[in-house]
């Protein structure tokens, strides 16, 4: 068997991390997380972090390994994961990389387009027009710099919309221009295996978790972190909802109810980058892992 990466991908709530978990006990190997929110050792219960139990069952790389106060990007994790990657499969035919982070999956699978190195004061500036004039004013300015790059972007993801303005303004230049460009290609076999299930049982997993995490001290671990809501890792589902608790702009049961909106939106979003991929291997919730490592078997030996 090839050195093979089996990448684990799908929506938020449906099952990745328990999947995940079987699959390398079956291979006995490590999990690479692709997770870009479970990065970070602050945010715990709002990531859905894999619990003590998972984490000791299983070496995970990438699992709360930085700080909020710490820059973190995804060229700084395909670096890293890459270098790790390589170390494992000396002693390892296969690894398993599970998370919900399309970029960052795509930048261990595919690379990273190359930018050029810009004045990071203009991301700074970036963030200060964030914080004084909301997001709409980020997403207007780059549906006239970057028509182009607008139309595909998740224009509700303050951290694109930044990434890619600082681009167009630092170089003059769409940042569209640098996209796609011809990569090399991995040295390893990547094999994807995405988690599927009707809508309406996604939205109620959604649901059903963010009621668990508020039952666990979601609250209180917000509460903690606000002198730091400024940051870029802030900016995110489950934190952003209770900062305006906390600042009197909303009541409680709004602010939970915009968390499950907002997750459900979030899943929305994450599928239809996964589906981009014509190779993944698509496998209902429910199917047992016998199911699935016949699947990939069959891929494998194509």
């Amino acid at each position: 068997m090839a050195k093979t990466l089996i990448s684990v991908v799908g929506p938020t709530a449906i099952g990745k991390t328990k999947l995940a978990i079987a699959l390398a006990k079956e291979y006995q190997t490590s999990i690479i997380s692709a997770d870009s929110r479970q990065f970070f050792k602050e945010m715990k219960i709002g990531t859905a972090v894999p619990s003590l139990e998972e984490l000791y069952t299983i070496p995970h790389y990438f699992i709360q390994h930085k700080s909020i106060l710490e820059l973190y990007s995804v060229g700084d994790f395909e670096r890293d994961a890459i270098a790790i990657i390589e170390k494992l499969f000396q002693n390892n035919e296969v690894i398993v990389m599970v998370g919900g982070s399309g970029l960052y999956i795509d930048a261990v699978a595919k690379g990273l387009d190359n930018f050029p190195e810009v004045n990071p004061e203009i991301r700074i500036n970036l963030n200060d027009k964030l914080e004084k004039e909301g997001i709409i004013a980020l997403q207007e300015e780059l549906k006239l710099t970057d028509p182009s790059y607008y139309k595909k972007v998740d224009s509700q993801n303050p951290h694109r919309l930044i990434r890619a303005l600082e681009i167009c303004i630092g170089t003059g230049k769409p940042y569209s221009s640098f996209l796609d460009k011809k990569k090399s290609k991995r040295p390893f076999k990547i094999i994807t295996v995405g988690v599927e299930a009707d809508r309406e049982l996604i939205y109620d997993k959604i649901n059903q978790r963010v009621d668990v995490m508020m039952n666990e001290g979601l609250l209180e671990e917000v509460k903690t972190l606000l002198p730091y809501k400024h940051l870029n890792a802030l900016q995110t589902v489950g934190y952003k909802e209770l900062f305006m608790y906390f600042e009197d702009k909303c009541t409680l049961e709004f602010a939970i109810s915009e968390i499950k909106k907002n997750t459900r939106r979030f899943a929305k979003r994450q599928l239809t980058w996964f589906r981009k991929n014509d190779s993944t291997i698509w496998m209902p919730h429910n199917a047992t892992v016998p199911m699935i490592l016949e699947k990939i078997k069959n891929n494998t030996n194509e």
